[in-house]
């Protein structure tokens, strides 16, 4: 099921996963720590190590899910589909839609510029916002991965 992945966002997860769970097994919390009084300090690191310990958690579940059922149908362009730019200024940019974004040129469906091209079409102008202003920009291209 989650063929759905890229090569690269499915062995960019797996790796994240293995990190995930190493952590996960040396922060457990000994068994003989539980339930110890100690001082308000204390308190605090037990509280702190259990709040880190939920999101190692949640994460190993969020991976987990999507190398198993791959990313959520969410009418959006498969993972690995290109898309071809042109800015205002006459510049063009060819990037990649990833389901994890790790290389130049890469992007993310939930990035400023992946919700701007969601139900877009060649043609289409779209807008989003940067850090460093709105960029406009023309779809040339949207190509899916073969």
């Amino acid at each position: 099921m989650g063929s759905r992945l890229s090569a690269q966002a499915r062995r960019e997860l797996e790796e994240e996963l293995t990190r995930l769970r190493a952590q996960r097994a040396s922060n457990a919390s000994p068994q003989d720590e539980r339930g110890m009084a100690g001082d308000s300090a204390d308190q605090a690191d037990v509280l702190e190590r259990s709040e880190h310990l939920a999101w190692l958690d949640r994460r190993i579940t969020e991976i987990s899910e999507l190398l198993t059922y791959g990313p959520a149908d969410n009418g959006f362009f498969p993972d690995g589909t290109t898309v071809k730019l042109k800015y205002e200024d006459g510049s063009e940019e060819t990037l990649r839609l990833m389901t994890v974004a790790g290389e130049d040129g890469e992007l993310t469906a939930d990035s400023p510029l992946g919700k701007a091209l969601q139900g877009r079409a060649k043609g289409d102008k779209i807008s989003y916002q940067t850090p460093g202003g709105t960029l406009t920009a023309t779809v040339l291209a949207l190509d899916p991965p073969d």
